[in-house]
């Protein structure tokens, strides 16, 4: 599944090159709560379809009238870009379905270069990381590869958005829990792939849309060139297949790396990275383990709900409570 911004700009430059009329709407500021995080884009045709969102629905809804009702005297005419406040007042915020004090800021972009959008994707495509910039008043947009990923930003008048290749994920152990996680992280928009070199695991893999990748998992994870929107899961309950591929992850940029395993498990892996590979108590800082968030799981299924929570939340840059830690929650359960 593709991630939502390459989704949106991907619609926006087919139904431009058809010689459609397109808006394209990115969330610039917000105050107080927000349905949308910032640099969320939203590509709306002039017959009134729809890709990707800036609200929970009622600000789109309003879009959607204004844009295709441009005749009329409170209708979105094209010009140059526009921003748009939603929200001011209680009033407003209620009836735009904002959460109570929330105030959401657009960009609207008014058909904009299809020629543009297709470099853009083009770039994208390849796996380059990309910095797209608007300046309002000249209606100019550039667009500069960059090796660094960079927080949105729009000042009032220049937006930059950084955009990239969607996240990635990739598994070692093609097990029952792998399924499962891989069909929840490609419904997040993750690409993933899984590594196995034992036939009697990746041979009967059954998920569609996933790489298999037959290989020592640290030669693979050294050709993944894992980055920053990455994350690394040994899944596979064999030590020899998961300290490799966790040794070449820690030495990664990937956002989050993380073994399955018990608590007792988790320790002897620690123990046994440092003894035998030369790790530390601060390399080893990164490494989730147990992975996943306390939520009782048992079942593969339950499991690769919480690892994923774990990942979302990692990817988020969410702060987890200590409650929702495996180690300090069931530690809790004994003392009680």
């Amino acid at each position: 599944m593709e991630s939502i911004d390459l989704l949106v700009l991907r619609t926006a430059r087919d139904w431009l090159a058809a010689g459609e009329r397109v808006l394209l709407a990115t969330v610039a500021r917000t105050w107080g709560s927000s349905p949308r995080p910032v640099g969320s884009m939203m590509a709306l045709r002039n017959d009134g379809r729809v890709v990707g969102s800036v609200s929970g629905g009622c600000i789109e809804d309003d879009l959607i009238h204004r844009y295709t009702t441009a005749h009329g005297g409170s209708g979105l005419k094209d010009s140059a870009p526009q921003v748009v406040r939603y929200g001011v007042s209680a009033d407003e915020a209620h009836r735009f379905g904002l959460p109570c004090g929330g105030t959401l800021e657009l960009i609207l972009e008014f058909s904009p270069s299809w020629q543009s959008l297709d470099e853009l994707l083009a770039q994208l495509d390849t796996g380059q990381l990309v910095r797209r910039r608007l300046v309002l008043h000249a209606n100019q947009v550039s667009l500069e590869p960059t090796a660094t990923p960079e927080q949105f930003s729009f000042d009032g008048e220049q937006m930059l958005n950084t955009l990239g290749p969607g996240y990635r994920m990739l598994m070692i152990g093609a097990g029952a829990l792998a399924e499962y996680l891989a069909t929840m992280a490609l419904f997040n928009g993750f690409k993933v792939a899984v590594c196995d070199p034992r036939p009697e695991y990746i041979e009967t893999w059954a998920v569609d849309g996933v790489e298999r990748i037959v290989g020592m998992p640290d030669d693979v994870v050294r050709a993944f060139a894992v980055d920053l929107r990455t994350c690394v899961v040994a899944l596979s309950h064999d030590p020899k297949l998961d300290d490799l591929a966790l040794l070449e992850a820690l030495h990664s940029p990937a956002f989050y790396i993380g073994a399955i395993g018990s608590r007792r498990n988790s320790q002897l892996r620690r123990e046994r990275l440092i003894e035998h590979f030369g790790e530390t108590q601060a390399s080893l800082e990164r490494l989730h383990g147990p992975i996943g968030i306390y939520i009782g799981s048992k079942t593969p299924a339950e499991i690769a709900v919480s690892v994923m929570a774990e990942i979302l939340a990692a990817k988020n840059g969410a702060r987890l409570p200590s409650e929702y830690s495996i180690v300090s929650s069931k530690a809790q359960e004994e003392i009680i």
